[in-house]
């Protein structure tokens, strides 16, 4: 079986790669194989197409590929809240939680990911126009052919080509540990506004016929990421073990780190209230139409096992 992650140098779907990595798939007897197929909305799409059986993405992103909620579901969290990092360069001074300091500035985001920045502005009073803030990809140059999107954007921040980035916490951290950026919105821990958090999730993904057809093997997944979410909880050193089978030398060094602040997020519950605002946020932005009910977005059959 395959699971596809949108960026892989990075925490956001980390818990999905040490499932892989440290071997909780195969104890739960699924063979597992990790694959990075980027931008988000390509790897929902190799999924519907029949390329890959799970996703670890954004929760919101879903729709693109599956309209509606047709056809897919949330299986369980990989870490809860919106995970994305607002950095702007340093020589900026700009202060954390100042989101002001974005006025006329051009700031990296990948497709999909960039719906939260324009969201979180909006929800901030700052207008894109008005306040002339460019929101744009990072240049294909420093994505290269693993096109990892927050390291390179950091690369990108460091080489003058943008002004900062809406990315995941290893590439806030390589900003920061290089002295070219600071980070002025964590969302994950509350800096945006209060809506911001429920934005999206990092999320493990399957088809509604997977789990229809193959609800045991749904069901195993999920306990694989629960285990790898406990053990990561209990002993950050494996973070480290399983970047360095996987992430460039300097980043691997770095991941433990990371994952260390996301300790206290690594829990696989999806609620009522993540899903309602999620989907607000996602009509808000044109990705639904609806107003899909909790059933339609999560696999609620197998909630039980988020207790266990």
């Amino acid at each position: 079986m395959k699971i596809a992650i949108p960026d892989l140098i990075s925490n956001s779907y980390f818990p999905a790669i040490a499932a892989v990595e440290l071997g909780f798939f195969r104890e739960e007897g699924l063979d597992m194989e990790l694959e990075l197929i980027f931008p988000v909305n390509k790897t929902l799409e190799v999924m519907r197409d029949g390329g890959i059986d799970f996703v670890g993405g954004s929760a919101h992103s879903v729709p693109s590929a599956f309209g509606e909620w047709k056809g897919a579901k949330l299986l369980c969290a990989l870490a809860q809240n919106t995970y994305w990092f607002l950095v702007l360069r340093k020589d900026l001074g700009a202060r954390k939680g100042d989101i002001n300091a974005i006025k006329g500035l051009t700031i990296g985001a990948a497709p999909l990911v960039e719906l939260g920045l324009r969201r979180l502005l909006h929800d901030s009073n700052i207008d894109l126009v008005r306040d002339n803030v460019t929101i744009c990809p990072v240049p294909s140059t420093f994505l290269g052919e693993t096109k990892n999107f927050g390291v390179a954007a950091a690369k990108a921040l460091e080489a003058g080509a943008i002004d900062g980035f809406w990315a995941n916490g290893m590439g806030a951290e390589v900003a920061v540990r290089h002295g070219t950026g600071d980070i002025i919105i964590d969302a994950r821990r509350g800096d945006g506004p209060p809506q911001a958090l429920n934005y999206t999730m990092s999320s493990l993904i399957t088809t509604d016929h997977l789990i229809q057809s193959q609800p045991d093997v749904a069901a195993a997944a999920i306990r694989a990421i629960i285990k790898t979410q406990k053990a990561l909880s209990a002993n950050i050193a494996l973070a480290t073990e399983v970047g360095r089978k996987v992430f460039p030398k300097a980043e691997a060094e770095l991941i433990a780190d990371v994952v260390a602040r996301d300790i206290p997020y690594l829990t696989p519950d999806i609620t009522p209230q993540f899903v309602k605002g999620m989907t607000e946020f996602q009509r808000h932005m044109g990705l639904i139409n609806g107003s899909p009910a909790y059933e339609d977005v999560v696999a609620t059959r197998f909630s039980h096992l988020w207790r266990e």
